[in-house]
């Protein structure tokens, strides 16, 4: 759509084609945040005194900011200008939506676990300590330990699944292993713990309860998201690097080696960091695998072991007497948990940064 501009003069005439955009008029940006400061006041306004609530007044204020904008819009923009701006509205309110549920969270733990995260906590273990005192030492290694232990098992054979699918697999085969992925994915982690302890007592006896076995039932959670995050990573290799690999006569398996794993090993590294921050915090199958214990145990296949998740659960369950002193661990456990998966998702987008193909190599 434009607008034509014809100017006659002597001999001649000149067209100038004006473009109809540049002749729209447009709201200012700060015009939405003006419109919900303004909703805001009226929110405040038309709140009952004394029954004012913040979930009352977000509400109200996202509810007239929306159609605030949308009517400023529609008066100065015309209809199809706001129609964007609501659907711009509504986007941003759901976003703001799916995030209170997280701030709540983060907030609601920072608050109430920060008062025991002092360096007792991180020095001392629960070994002969009754109420106030005593830390979360033997509950950290626990969760190191096993975590380290999982990631031992999983990322091989998730890894080298991820290979045969994308390099090898074809046919029958080929298909089981994905359903069977795909099915893996979304049991629940109680499952793998159940079978877990199940297997290991056909083998051992019963009332087994050790590390190794925690170990193992987190990998049947975590090789399925390694798999994919690696299957995915491989696909996006192009395959004119592995015909110029075969072109100079170079074997399958060392191209594979060689150009593909270190052409994706950005996004592999990414995918195994998030599938370790996916299995951190699993109380569940930790529950019933490897128990928990008031003492620091190093060995993964004696004895049981405390993690984390299970001192948490246990310190806000059966907190003893006095309470409050076994429910602030609880609160600070959680906070150190949090914590360490947050830093494998910093670790994870660090490394998807700088291993990242960078254009124009």
């Amino acid at each position: 759509m434009s607008t034509t501009d014809t100017t006659s003069g002597p001999g001649s005439a000149t067209t100038t084609v004006v473009p109809q955009g540049m002749t729209e008029k447009r709201l200012p940006r700060w015009a939405p945040l003006a419109v919900t400061a303004a909703a805001l006041v009226v929110a405040l306004l038309v709140t009952l005194p004394g029954k004012t609530t913040v979930a009352g007044v977000a509400v109200i204020t996202a509810l007239l900011a929306v159609a605030g904008t949308w009517l400023l819009s529609l008066v100065v923009e015309g209809g199809r200008q706001a129609t964007d701006r609501l659907v711009t509205a509504l986007v941003t309110v759901a976003f703001l939506i799916a995030m209170v549920p997280l701030v709540s969270v983060v907030w609601t733990v920072v608050e109430q676990g920060a008062a025991r995260l002092d360096a007792d906590f991180f020095t001392w273990s629960m070994r002969g300590v009754v109420g106030e005192g005593g830390g979360a030492l033997h509950a950290i290694w626990g969760t190191v330990l096993v975590t380290v232990a999982t990631t031992i098992i999983s990322v091989p054979i998730g890894l080298l699944t991820a290979i045969y699918l994308v390099e090898y697999g074809r046919g029958r085969l080929a298909r089981a292993i994905t359903f069977f992925v795909d099915v893996m994915t979304g049991i629940p982690s109680i499952v793998a713990g159940l079978f877990a302890i199940a297997a290991f007592t056909l083998i051992l006896g019963p009332r087994v309860r050790f590390g190794i076995i925690g170990a193992v039932a987190l990998s049947v959670l975590m090789i399925p998201v390694v798999v994919r995050s690696c299957e995915e990573m491989l696909k996006l290799v192009p395959n004119e690097l592995r015909e110029a690999s075969y072109a100079l006569g170079v074997p399958k398996w060392r191209t594979i080696v060689k150009v593909v794993l270190r052409t994706s090993i950005g996004g592999i590294a990414t995918g195994v960091t998030l599938a370790v921050a996916r299995v951190t915090g699993e109380t569940a199958p930790l529950l019933v695998t490897v128990g928990s214990t008031v003492g620091t145990n190093f060995d993964l296949f004696s004895g049981r072991m405390a993690t984390l998740p299970v001192f948490s659960y246990f310190s806000y369950t059966q907190p003893g007497v006095p309470p409050e002193f076994s429910i602030d661990r609880a609160w600070t456990a959680a906070l150190v948990l949090i914590a360490l998966v947050m830093a494998l998702n910093l670790v994870a987008r660090l490394i998807s940064y700088f291993f990242a193909p960078k254009a124009g190599r």
